[in-house]
């Protein structure tokens, strides 16, 4: 019979944790989720060293349970400094242990630089460009890792055509998967492809730290580049990124409407803000070219971003045409950029630019 979290709340009702009671009966749980033998909650509303002294005592115990594989507890930290005390860290394993406690950004083992692709907006292409981006680096002669942290739509393994779910070797660190040449991690490798993840804020920034610092980058090589899939918005998972590391660049993408453009440049203040430096800005779905008659045509306008970049005083690093080619090729998980044609040139010439930069 498949383990529930009614088993799980009778192990934790029946084991009391420092500071008195039971972590029921003080009503110090949240989010609890068990899914394949997996289990996962958030303990708060404690102080923070009896919550800390509480993790241990109730991951022995829920691990004692018949047909648990893993137990995932996050304790949030306090609000972190300059932020108004508006945002919360969160440490936690992502299969069994946890992050040790950090102080300020920390380097992450086996990666040489980090750069961020964000656009404060859905839906105008980041991932797919920063798939493809992560391909063309590796076709021209880097060592690249690709971590998707965009937690609430993992779109990565699909687009990269991975399937395998991850390894723990020693049940801490977690090895990624090798994907035309790209390290690559994503939350979407651990879950199946429908299923959504409804997690709270301390579990999503705790998550983020794990598939930092808890993967192991260096499996096939030290990394020259980790590019990073952001999600939509300015929120949580950007901000976690930014305390919990140094990022050496962050790429804007945005297509060439005011609307979008909108969202973008609130991207762009945050970066500056967060002092993670916007190495430039990308124009995607530029330009659409007719598979039958060769005319161009520009449904999202053009140039908007290229003179926001001048205006901001950014650099431009680009502009990739809206083609029907990405997009198959997305959906067959493998990236235009591993292939030939128009798309894969003007993937390639993309990295190339970034190499001549010094960015990467």
């Amino acid at each position: 019979m498949a383990l529930s979290k009614e088993q799980v709340l009778d192990v934790l009702r029946a084991v009391e944790v420092p500071g008195g009671g039971t972590a029921v009966s003080r009503d110090l749980l949240r989010a609890l989720a068990v899914q394949d033998g997996v289990v996962r909650f958030v303990l708060e509303g404690a102080p923070q060293a009896e919550l800390e002294a509480m993790r241990p005592v109730l991951e022995a115990a829920v691990k004692s349970l018949p047909g648990v594989a893993s137990v995932t507890i996050v304790v949030p930290a306090g609000p972190p400094r300059g932020m108004g005390g508006t945002a919360q860290q969160a440490r936690g394993p992502a299969i069994g242990g946890h992050p040790k406690p950090q102080s300020g950004p920390q380097p992450v083992p086996g990666v040489a630089r980090i750069i961020a692709v964000g656009s404060g907006k859905g839906g105008v292409g980041k991932s797919t460009v920063s798939s493809n981006l992560a391909v063309a680096l590796s076709r021209a002669g880097k060592r690249v890792g690709l971590l998707d942290a965009d937690i609430y739509g993992p779109s990565q393994p699909r687009m990269m055509g991975a399937t395998q779910r991850p390894s723990s070797p020693d049940g801490q660190t977690i090895l990624p998967l090798k994907a035309h040449g790209v390290a690559l991690m994503s939350v979407g490798l651990m879950l199946k492809e429908d299923e959504a993840v409804i997690w709270r804020g301390p579990m999503l920034m705790g998550a983020m730290q794990q598939m930092l610092f808890q993967v192991k980058w260096d499996e096939f090589g030290p990394l020259d580049v980790l590019l990073i899939d952001l999600p939509p918005g300015t929120g949580d998972v950007q901000l976690t990124l930014c305390q919990k590391t140094k990022l050496d660049g962050t790429i804007v993408v945005s297509t060439p409407q005011d609307v979008a453009l909108l969202d973008a440049k609130k991207a762009i203040d945050m970066f500056r803000r967060l002092d993670a430096p916007v190495l430039g800005l990308i124009e995607n779905m530029s330009s659409y070219i007719c598979a039958n008659c060769g005319h161009e045509a520009h449904p999202f306008g053009q140039g908007g971003v290229e003179a926001e970049a001048a205006r901001l005083g950014l650099p431009f690093l680009g502009a990739l045409p809206l083609d029907l080619d990405v997009r198959l090729a997305g959906d067959a998980g493998t990236p235009a950029a591993a292939g030939e044609g128009a798309a894969a040139e003007a993937y390639a010439a993309l990295a190339e630019a970034l190499i001549a930069r010094g960015a990467v």
